[in-house]
C-alpha cells in the first residue's frame, strides 16, 4: 500500500475541492461544511479537512457559525460592493508594475489565455472555466507585478470578490464584455503603456461592480403590483 501524502498536503487539496467547488456553486452559499461529512465525501481523514475549512473561513468562502459550525459565507451585496471599490485600484496598480516587467514569453502567454478563453465563450463552456480562466489571468498579472505585499492584499479580497463570480459568468453578454475588457489589458500590456493598461485594469473591475450591482437590483426589485401595495 502506498504511503499517505502529508497531512499538509492532504489540507491543500481538500481545500482546493472545497473552493472549487464554492466557486463553482456545487456548494451553494448557507451549505453547512461539516467537517466529519466532508471527510467522508473527499475520502480523508477529519484532521486536513478541518484546517481547509478554517483556511476557507480565513479567505472569507466560510464563516462560523456559532452553535452550528461552518456553513459556505452568503453574498452580502453592500460588503461585495465595498471590496470591489478597494479591489479597482489595486488590480489597476498591479497591471501597471507588471507592465513594464512583462517579457515576451509572458506576452505569449496573457495571448494565450484570453485566446483560450475566447475559445471557451464560444463553445458555450461552464461557468467553472471562466471563473478559473479570470483568476488565472489575474493571478498571472500579479505575479509579473512582483510586489509580495501587494499580491498579499489582493489575495485576502479573493475569496470574497470571487463568490460573485459564477453568477456574472452565467450571463452570456457580460461573459463576453468581460473577455473583451481581459483583451483591452493584455494588449495595453503588450503595447508597453503601463498607463493604458492600469487604466484598462480599472474599467475591468469597476465595470464588473457595476453587472454585479445591477444583477442585484433586478434580483431584489419588487414586482410593480408589490410596489403600490
Amino acid at each position: 500500500m502506498a504511503p499517505e501524502p502529508p497531512a499538509s498536503l492532504l489540507a491543500a487539496q481538500a481545500y482546493a475541492r472545497l473552493r472549487a467547488d464554492i466557486l463553482n456553486n456545487r456548494l451553494m452559499p448557507g451549505t453547512p461544511l461539516s467537517v466529519p461529512a466532508l471527510a467522508a465525501r473527499l475520502d480523508m481523514s477529519r484532521s486536513p479537512v478541518r484546517e481547509a475549512v478554517q483556511r476557507l473561513i480565513h479567505d472569507g468562502l466560510a464563516t462560523q457559525v456559532a452553535h452550528r459550525g461552518a456553513a459556505v459565507a452568503r453574498i452580502d451585496p453592500a460588503e461585495l460592493d465595498d471590496l470591489y471599490v478597494v479591489k479597482e485600484p489595486l488590480e489597476g496598480l498591479a497591471t501597471r508594475l507588471a507592465t513594464p516587467r512583462l517579457t515576451l514569453d509572458g506576452e505569449r502567454r496573457l495571448r494565450r489565455m484570453v485566446e483560450e478563453h475566447e475559445r471557451l465563450l464560444e463553445s458555450g463552456a461552464p461557468e467553472s472555466a471562466h471563473v478559473q480562466m479570470d483568476l488565472d489571468l489575474h493571478r498571472y498579472i500579479r505575479e509579473v507585478a512582483g510586489n509580495a505585499a501587494l499580491t498579499a492584499t489582493l489575495e485576502r479580497f479573493e475569496g470574497k470578490t470571487n463568490l460573485a463570480f459564477p453568477t456574472l459568468w452565467s450571463d452570456p453578454e457580460a461573459s463576453r464584455l468581460a473577455v473583451e475588457e481581459h483583451r483591452a489589458i493584455v494588449e495595453a500590456m503588450i503595447a508597453g503603456d503601463p498607463g493604458g493598461a492600469e487604466r484598462a485594469a480599472r474599467d475591468h473591475v469597476e465595470r464588473i461592480r457595476l453587472r454585479w450591482a445591477r444583477r442585484m437590483v433586478t434580483a431584489y426589485r419588487r414586482p410593480e403590483s408589490a410596489a403600490g401595495a
